[in-house]
């Protein structure tokens, strides 16, 4: 049950900001983020068991994130990774509308997903459960596992947060401060749930997966928020890519709770 936000030219400081949660089995094996041996130019985790990521950026400023479509009970039969999408486009050179163009003969073979991919230019974002893809505006945007800005109460309360924190950073230029505060509504798990779900008319007893939806930070038994990622980028190009690690089983490995790599775009 993922989370992505984020600010596509919402802010001239910071043209681009993203707040992102990967909620995940604890068990499933999973390297955080760097820059990886076989693609130097991209920094992002990797999924051990498919060998794709979530989310990731390139020193070009390309990125990419991933959510998947919440489909319950739903059978998907030798079905592709969706991890693949988001390193297949930090991979290549293509503008992001060819690159979906190009993924539209063959999204049936994934199960359901949001896909935004990025320049510093450009966004788009493209849902095999929805219509052709499509450039999106500038401002703050959500999606969990419905459809990009749909209103669930946690992408609501994260657009919101992050929008704050933006315009607060902006008056200072203070990009630690703008770090902090991501990280901040990313661990959001007090707010309440029940009265946020009866707002988005959903039946918390009927559907008990909706609680989980309801939360930013999701911490279940097995299952649950395994690392956080906030990435700033200002006016000037200068990345900074924050994850905090939230995986009880990593941590009991000895993982360090944070990694910050800093870089600059390519003029």
């Amino acid at each position: 049950m993922c989370t992505l936000l984020f600010g596509f030219r919402s802010s001239a400081a910071y043209p681009l900001i993203i707040a992102a949660n990967r909620d995940e089995h604890y068990a499933r094996p999973t390297r955080r983020a760097g820059f990886w041996d076989d693609a130097p130019e991209v920094l992002a985790g990797r999924d051990l068991e498919a060998g794709g990521t979530w989310m990731g950026v390139t020193r070009a400023g390309r990125w990419a994130a991933l959510t998947n479509i919440h489909e319950p009970g739903v059978a998907h039969e030798d079905a592709l990774s969706r991890g693949e999408l988001v390193s297949g486009f930090l991979r290549n050179d293509d503008e992001p509308g060819a690159y979906l163009a190009a993924l539209e003969a063959r999204e049936h073979r994934y199960r359901g997903f949001n896909l935004v991919i990025g320049t510093r230019e450009q966004v788009w974002y493209v849902s095999n459960r929805s219509g052709p893809a499509r450039a999106v505006d500038a401002g703050v945007h959500g999606v969990s596992n419905a459809l990009l800005d749909t209103p669930w109460p946690k992408v609501v309360r994260g657009r919101r947060l992050l929008a704050e924190a933006a315009e607060a950073a902006a008056r200072d230029r203070d990009t630690p401060a703008l770090l902090r505060s991501l990280h901040e509504l990313l661990a959001d798990r007090d707010f309440d749930v029940a009265a946020a779900l009866r707002r988005a008319g959903i039946d918390g007893d009927a559907d008990p997966e909706a609680w989980k939806r309801a939360s930013l930070f999701l911490d279940t038994p097995g299952y649950g928020t395994c690392s956080s990622t906030a990435v700033v980028v200002d006016a000037q190009g200068r990345v900074t890519f924050s994850e905090r690690t939230s995986n009880p089983l990593a941590l009991a490995s000895g993982a360090a709770p944070e990694s910050v790599h800093s870089l600059t775009l390519a003029a």
